[in-house]
Order: C-alpha cells, then sequence, then structure tokens
C-alpha cells in the first residue's frame, strides 16, 4: 500500500470517529421557551404507564412532587388534583393526558403541566441478576399556550452500587433474595424516588430550571 493511500484512510477514519465522538455529545438544552414562561405553578398529571407493573403510575406520581418543590415550584396537591380529575369523569392517564392545555389551565388555574410517561418500572431477572429499574420521560408544558417548555428522561435501577464478587452461587442466591424482597416491598417506589430526582431536580445539565422559590432563582 502507498504511504499517500495509508494517509488517506488515516485521514477518513480519523473524521469517522470524531463524528461519532460529537455525535454522543448531548447538545445544550434550547431553554428560551423556559425563561420566557418562567412558570410559578405546575401540575402534575397521572402518568402514562408503559411498563407491566399496574403500580407504576401512582408510584411514580408520589415521587415527583419533592424535587420539583426543592427545585422552587409550587405544585398542585397530588390527591386533590386527582379527586379533581374523577369528579369530572377522568379517571384514566391516557384520558386526562388528552384534555387541552387550556382546559387544565381553566381547572386549576397551574402555569405548566408535568406530563410523564413511565417505560420501566419492576423488577426482573437479567443473567444471574434480579434487577430493579425505574425509567421514566417527562415533558413540561405551557398551559397559557401550550408550548413545551423542558423535556427530558432518567433511569434508575437497583445494581448501580451492587458488588458482584461472591461467585456464581452467591450471584444466583443474592438474585434470588433480592427478587423476594423486591417483589414484598415494592422496590421499586424507592428507585422511583431516585429517577424523579434525576429527572426533575434543578441543576442538572439539560435539567429542569430553578422556580421563582428557589434562591437560585434566574441563575442557570
Amino acid at each position: 500500500m502507498r504511504f499517500s493511500s495509508f494517509k488517506t484512510i488515516a485521514a477518513v477514519l480519523l473524521l469517522a470517529v470524531l463524528a461519532t465522538g460529537c455525535a454522543t455529545q448531548r447538545k445544550p438544552y434550547d431553554y428560551a421557551a423556559f425563561k420566557e414562561s418562567r412558570p410559578r405553578t405546575i401540575l402534575v398529571l397521572p402518568p402514562l404507564n408503559n411498563s407491566p407493573d399496574v403500580a407504576a403510575t401512582y408510584g411514580m406520581m408520589s415521587q415527583v412532587t419533592y424535587p420539583l418543590a426543592e427545585s422552587g415550584y409550587y405544585v398542585l396537591p397530588v390527591a386533590l388534583v386527582d379527586e379533581t380529575f374523577k369528579q369530572n369523569g377522568l379517571t384514566t392517564p391516557n384520558d386526562i393526558h388528552e384534555v387541552s392545555p387550556a382546559k387544565l389551565r381553566e381547572i386549576f388555574g397551574a402555569d405548566a403541566g408535568l406530563y410523564v410517561n413511565v417505560k420501566n418500572y419492576g423488577s426482573s431477572y437479567i443473567v444471574v441478576n434480579s434487577v430493579t429499574m425505574v425509567t421514566a420521560e417527562a415533558k413540561l408544558i405551557d398551559l397559557r399556550n401550550g408550548k413545551v417548555l423542558w423535556e427530558g428522561s432518567a433511569t434508575a435501577s437497583s445494581n448501580e452500587n451492587q458488588n458482584n464478587s461472591n461467585g456464581l452461587v452467591g450471584m444466583l442466591v443474592s438474585a434470588i433474595v433480592n427478587q423476594i424482597i423486591a417483589t414484598s416491598t415494592d422496590a421499586s417506589y424507592k428507585i422511583a424516588g431516585v429517577t424523579s430526582s434525576r429527572l426533575l431536580m434543578a441543576g442538572h445539565k439539560n435539567g429542569m430550571l430553578y422556580g421563582p422559590r428557589s434562591p437560585k432563582y434566574q441563575s442557570d
């Protein structure tokens, strides 16, 4: 192979590597609409459940208020919101998500609505390990005009800090024990709390902005 041909191939490979690296980097989120809207109150809609676990909707919904409140927002009480939907004949998350932003604004008076979609929720065996995983996506919608202010996703799992150095038998026993504990104690609920914090706590890259009740408001 001639040296010039080798240099050409090397250059092509280098460009391919650089292109791949650029493609995997997360672009900074465009917060223009968010900063223009600056919502103060947030309505959390019952999350859609795309997991096999029927507890996912309310397991996740009960966890999202904390990170939003800690980030400086007033969140309408979950129990009050749920009861209001029921009084208006809306009992499923799918039906509730179909309600127009303007109607939600009229009923609740909130500035923005948080639409959550639970993708994974529950425990399962992966090879010789029992893993509890919760994955969720969220979208913040301005209820005054229907604009998307922000969207993101997050995942948390029970095996993030596990040490699998006990050999195959030990791993099998540990997996069985973990599965029993997860099933009997709803371990997904705790993992959902971690997912919610990663998803909705302000201060993360490409995450939510700080709300008006936070001392860091408008510092991001």
